[in-house]
């Protein structure tokens, strides 16, 4: 018998086959999601630094309308969507003045719902990486059962325990464990690395929701002093 991947292929049951290609599918959804997960990060990172070159001077001289404009501009930036939406929330609570809320808070609350809305589209699809990871060993293991069932199975047929009689059952266990494993792997590999870049894009975020909320915050209070001061004049 020649142990080559066609041959065992050839001598592979139905069931078998079927959980093979049940792993193949997990490593093509595995490899799918990586690469979506990656460019979309790549493309969001270059946009940010982009966004954050054009707006930090905008932001310093407080002017709202550019910044708005600028951060309609790169909608692929995580960062540029949150200023948006948490600029435009304050703007509006300042202009018609909503209940006995202030606009800082009105933005802060705006900004947690915006992250956790970024948060959710930042993980996309890593959820499928995360159930390959963990379903594809035991996926491995059923077909390695089969394996062995399909080897004791020649046993009985033929009425021997030679090689000859389990090498078919054996090779096809190793082959759907071995692939099992080769699925698991790298997407518990890609599931952790994707996971810390994430989770280092939220924690820029919320430090640069941060600041900005302390510059709403700085600009009401001047705001507030100069009304004051013109209704005391």
């Amino acid at each position: 018998m020649q142990f080559d991947l066609a041959h065992i292929w050839a001598s592979m049951g139905l069931v078998s086959k079927l959980i093979a290609f049940v792993l193949v599918l997990m490593s093509i959804a595995t490899i799918a999601v990586v690469v979506e997960r990656v460019i979309a990060l790549a493309r969001m990172n270059a946009e940010t630094r982009a966004f954050v070159k054009e707006a930090q001077p905008l932001l310093d001289a407080w002017d709202t309308e550019a910044l708005l404009r600028v951060s309609d501009r790169y909608r692929l930036s995580a960062l540029a969507r949150l200023v948006s939406s948490a600029m435009r929330r304050f703007l509006r609570a300042e202009s018609e003045g909503e209940g006995n809320l202030t606009p800082v808070e009105l933005a802060r609350r705006e900004v947690e719902r915006r992250r956790e809305a970024l948060s959710a589209d930042l993980r996309r699809g890593l959820s499928v990486l995360a159930s390959v990871g963990s379903v594809a060993p035991f996926v491995g293991l059923l077909g390695t059962v089969v394996g062995i069932i399909t080897a004791f199975q020649s046993i009985a047929t033929t009425g021997s325990g030679g090689l000859g009689a389990v090498s078919a059952g054996i090779s096809e266990a190793l082959i759907e464990t071995a692939l099992g494993l080769s699925v698991a792997i790298p997407s518990v590999l890609f599931f952790n690395y994707l996971t810390g870049k994430i989770t280092a894009v939220e924690a820029a975020l919320e430090r640069s929701a941060g600041e900005l909320l302390d510059d709403m915050e700085n600009q009401h209070g001047r705001a507030s002093e100069e009304r004051l001061l013109e209704e005391a004049a």
